[in-house]
């Protein structure tokens, strides 16, 4: 198959993610609807444990494999392609028994001492056969995507979703409609049947992730495979040089992925506890702002908080991010290929199409979200009022982050493709020391509560964007500044978010319908966006038209 170029493989993964995301929002917000924010407080706690063992053990292995993949490519031909394969199939099998075992071990002393709660113990055990799975998947999806064939990755994507989507409502609804039965069958294991709900959800979350590695291992037996000869004609190094090369790229991915999702254990772990404290010291300010505390009982209400905060906003927050991730997994291999080959035009192009391809999508989404919060969280989770009060005043805090989160994440994939794996790693302790420290002096406050951590989060991304634009152009050579590459759709942006805030305002003084509220302002803000860089797109032309080497810098 001829390799996909840069667009074509993001457009690719970027239709598969919308529809994988669009499902799983229908698997998501129903789950949300049907057990609350207390079962969605166990939810999150089994992935407050499952994330951290995940980007140890899975995340980093799909890019060492693609990167190695396209480099071998390069140097090896058809030979390196095949020796990659061999050895990056049987590494990752190894490293997902062991990640199986390791969440299945931890499971017990994480639910007792880290989030306090044995109710999530049995979803944490359902989650842990997901590690493995994902090991073998990634081997299979990182060599395809380092041969520039999207395509495998985007249909396993899909089917992955549509089968957490099915099996995880089914089996939550069916432990909801006999609780009797599903309480009597696990006695003396959960006695709550919000956690067992929640562990038939996350069951379906397993199961799908079997169907993504099923498909992939198809995929490989079935496709028709093209030898290419185009290559250096280097001799093929000794296996281990293989597996050394492989370690040598996951081990910094994995490191840097792991410090990305402690943010999550970093809320898991303060949220709670910081809550408990503050409602100690402050139950009148509590009890009067948020009436429902009574309906919930006091002792759920951090649960509660935590439910609302991660199976809700966090849940909106990182929908921008999953689909702009992927022209970070897009620009990889083709940095790889320009690095290896020593083309800095074209490793320029790239990197200038890949940061500002991803900022054209998520500054006008992280802006917009940003003033219709409460609307946004309202349509999705129409029967989740009070979840929607505490999770919308930290979508407004989050809301702006995902813009430096999303435009972080490609920067990471190119400082990985030139060899810089170390960076990436250097930079997110950063952001963890920052979160840490944000969490611990916000969340406390009552008038920020979760939204503390929101705040928290905010900083946090917008410290590793800055540290990691500032390696981005040191060790690339990239000419463009800040200004050169995120002028056009910064600026686009604040006219988005201004329209749409103007037309929120307007149309509530008309309705009180949430649906028509956030349609419009929506509507009005893109207009107003896709007008401004098209306008914006013609001055350029018209100010650069006469220097051909500026033509680079044009905005579409």
């Amino acid at each position: 198959m001829k390799k996909q170029g840069f667009l074509q493989c993001s457009a690719i993964l970027i239709i598969s993610v919308i529809v994988s995301k669009a499902v799983g929002a229908l698997f998501r917000i129903p789950l949300a609807n049907l057990i609350g924010g207390v079962g969605m407080g166990y939810f999150g706690g089994a992935y407050g444990l499952f994330l951290p063992i995940y980007a140890v053990f899975v995340t980093g292995l799909s890019s060492a494999s693609a990167r190695l993949m396209a480099e071998s490519s390069v140097l090896y031909g058809a030979s390196g392609e095949k020796a990659v394969k061999k050895y990056s199939l049987r590494s990752f099998g190894v490293v997902g028994v062991i990640g199986t075992v390791v969440i299945i071990v931890l499971a017990r002393p994480f639910c007792m001492y880290i989030i306090e709660s044995q109710q999530v113990y049995i979803s944490v055990i359902a989650i842990a056969p997901s590690v493995f799975f994902s090991c073998i998947t990634a081997a299979y999806r990182g060599c395809r995507e380092g041969q520039r064939n999207m395509y495998p990755t985007a249909v396993s994507q899909i089917a992955e979703g549509i089968t957490k989507l099915v099996c995880g409502l089914v089996f939550c609804v069916a432990v909801l409609k006999k609780p009797d039965y599903f309480l009597k069958l696990s006695e003396g294991i959960c006695d709550d049947i919000y956690a067992l709900a929640s562990a038939a959800a996350v069951l379906g979350v397993t199961l799908s992730s079997f169907m993504g590695m099923l498909y992939m291992i198809a995929d490989d037996i079935f496709a028709k495979r093209k030898i290419s000869s185009d290559y250096f004609g280097c001799k093929l190094p000794p296996s281990r040089e293989f597996v050394k090369s492989l370690v040598k790229i996951a081990v910094p991915v994995a490191v840097s992925s792991l410090l990305t999702n402690l943010t999550s254990l970093v809320d898991l772990a303060t949220i709670m506890k910081c809550v408990n404290r503050s409602v100690a010291k402050s139950p009148g300010y509590y009890l009067q702002r948020y009436s429902f505390i009574g309906e919930i009982g006091e002792e759920n209400f951090a649960s509660f908080v935590y439910g609302s905060f991660n199976g809700l906003a966090i849940t909106i927050f990182n929908l921008v991010p999953s689909v702009t991730n992927m022209f970070g997994k897009s620009v990889l291999p083709a940095v790889t290929d320009a690095w290896t080959q020593k083309d800095s035009s074209c490793l320029e192009k790239n990197i200038r199409d890949a940061l500002r391809a991803t900022a054209v999508i998520a500054v006008p989404a992280g802006l917009g979200m940003c003033v219709t919060a409460k609307e946004i969280l309202t349509f999705l989770f129409p029967t989740s009022c009070n979840e929607v009060t505490l999770a919308s005043e930290s979508l407004v805090f989050l809301a702006p982050a995902v813009i430096f989160l999303s435009v972080s994440y490609p920067m990471f994939c190119i400082l990985q493709a030139i060899g810089k794996e170390n960076c990436p790693v250097k930079i997110m302790l950063v952001g963890v020391i920052v979160k840490i420290a944000g969490n611990i002096c916000f969340i406390g406050v009552p008038k920020l509560n979760a939204a503390g951590a929101a705040l928290s989060t905010l900083i946090c991304y917008v410290v590793i964007f800055v540290l990691s634009f500032a390696y981005v152009k040191r060790y690339t050579g990239l000419k463009d500044g800040v200004f050169r590459i995120f002028a056009g759709p910064f600026h686009s942006g604040l006219l988005c978010m201004a329209s749409a805030w103007v037309c929120r305002c307007t149309v509530m003084r008309i309705t009180d319908n949430n649906t028509v509220i956030l349609m419009s302002s929506v509507f009005a803000g893109g207009v107003i966006y896709i007008f401004s860089l098209w306008l914006m797109n013609i001055q350029l032309k018209k100010n650069f038209l006469s220097d051909s080497n500026k033509r680079n810098y044009y905005i579409h």
